[in-house]
């Protein structure tokens, strides 16, 4: 069953310690909505799981303890049904019972999926869970998973917990979406080959989700299949997005309102721009929404170059709903080819370009892997600064700053050939390393590294300007 799962080789291995150890375990697993978190556990636990509930979205108390019931009889295999309990306290009354009756030398589990669905307003659930941790379960030979798609939640009320289950988390997983090498992997295991090129399309659209990559059909082309997961009436992602935030977030308004707003402005904005861009109101709503979609996968935090701490710019950074605000929406169902017409559209010229560097920030480890300096200490970074009659503004996407005195500028295009430098692209290029370098005073040496799809044509005005010039072969590093 194992040879079904695609990466996730430390998650695997923190779950085969937890099973292996002397001591009563539990484990959180946070990752965002369609991820693969069930399906790890289930995959791996396979043989070790006693019981598993699943929360109901949206779900009032009563309903979810109708489920637990439900779930607790079906496992049980009694000839009647368990009756509703009252209340939280009795239904883990109910279930130490039936674990009781299961528990011998080897070691047992417990998943408790969807957490925040489960522990509803008001409901006692996570004070049940943590007398049925203190009370019993942590002497027993039991590991206890709990899992959920809202990852701030679960920090904030299990892993950052100060009642009952305070520091009762012996193992955390976050789980990532697929690297662009398990997103080959993956549609490699499913006999699903593409080129690297419209693999990177794919991913464009769908990021890493392993839900969404499942629908991707072989023998077509990347165009076709995204036309017909993200633009056909029945396709999985033409409205995936109506249903994602408010999936995940109670009050999620406030969060598409961000997701908007940080999708009419792909340079990324300050707490203070995005507040004025989106006519949000300041506080402590807007902390915990921000929060919230950065720990949740959605967007990015990234510290400006030379800014202080605090200063962070966000970018929208989750693909799907980056191509959702762009193309779906107003234009699902407009025509059986309209991706075929879109994808050679100027707004998808510049679309890709956005995409193709959010993939590249996504891959800081393989370009790190590639350039040989995955051991030198090292910080990555963007840096803007806006123009005016005094000065010239500059913006660059990526840069990496080393512990031995060097700074590595990012140059990131999506073409599809080889780029050549024209002698006006050099100028260019020069102009904005002196301009970075007279406006953050560095005395660091500067690299030029340029990243795209084919690689450069090297020629005059190439020659030492371009340290190093990075493929997409180098980002599918694992």
């Amino acid at each position: 069953m194992l040879t079904s799962l695609i990466g996730r080789t430390q998650e695997i291995a923190i779950l085969k310690q937890a099973l292996s150890s002397s001591e009563a375990e539990m484990v959180s697993i946070i990752g965002r909505r369609r991820v693969g978190k069930t399906f790890l556990v289930n995959t791996i636990y396979e043989e070790e799981l006693i019981f598993s509930i699943t929360g109901v979205q949206n779900g009032t108390l009563a309903d979810q303890l109708e489920n637990f019931a439900d779930q607790i009889s079906e496992y049980a295999e009694t000839d009647l049904p368990i009756q509703r309990p009252d209340n939280w306290l009795k239904a883990f009354q109910l279930l130490r019972a039936y674990v009781k009756e299961h528990l011998d030398n080897k070691k047992k589990v417990i998943f408790f999926d969807e957490l925040p669905w489960l522990a509803t307003q008001r409901s006692g659930f996570l004070q049940a869970l943590g007398y049925f941790w203190n009370s019993w379960a942590a002497q027993q030979n039991l590991v206890i998973v709990i899992c959920g798609s809202a990852a701030s939640w679960m920090i904030r009320k299990v892993v950052n917990d100060t009642g009952g289950l305070h520091n009762r988390i012996t193992k955390r997983i976050y789980l990532e979406p697929f690297t662009l090498a398990e997103t080959e992997e993956y549609l490699n295991s499913r006999k699903i080959q593409f080129n690297r090129y419209q693999l990177v399309q794919l991913y464009m659209v769908m990021g890493g989700i392993p839900h969404y990559l499942k629908e991707i059909q072989g023998g077509k082309s990347a165009t076709q299949n995204i036309q017909e997961i993200c633009f056909s009436q029945n396709g999985l992602l033409a409205d995936e997005f109506s249903r994602l935030y408010s999936s995940l977030f109670s009050e999620a308004t406030t969060h598409i309102k961000v997701i908007r707003t940080l999708g009419d402005s792909w340079i990324g904005l300050t707490r203070k721009e995005l507040v004025k861009m989106g006519k949000l109101s300041e506080g402590g709503t807007l902390t915990r929404v921000l929060e919230e979609l950065v720990q949740s996968g959605f967007i990015s935090a990234y510290r400006p170059f030379g800014r202080k701490k605090k200063e962070k710019l966000y970018r929208l950074t989750d693909p799907y709903s980056l191509f959702y605000l762009q193309f779906i929406e107003d234009k699902a169902y407009e025509g059986k080819d309209i991706w075929q017409h879109l994808s050679q559209t100027q707004a998808f010229k510049t679309w890709s370009g956005y995409a193709f560097e959010n993939i590249c920030l996504r891959h800081i480890t393989q370009i790190k892997k590639a350039m040989s300096i995955a051991g030198i200490y090292s910080l990555s970074s963007s840096y803007y600064r806006k123009g005016s009659l005094a000065q010239k503004g500059v913006q660059i996407d990526l840069l990496i700053d080393r512990k031995d005195q060097v700074i590595n500028l990012f140059e990131i295009k999506f073409y599809t050939k080889r780029i050549r430098l024209s002698k006006a692209d050099a100028d260019q290029l020069r102009e904005k390393m002196w301009t970075f370098e007279e406006a953050t005073k560095t005395l660091k040496q500067l690299f030029w590294i340029l990243i795209s799809p084919f690689g450069l044509v090297e020629n005059q005005h190439s020659s030492g300007l371009i340290a190093q010039s990075l493929t997409l072969d180098d980002l599918f590093l694992e």
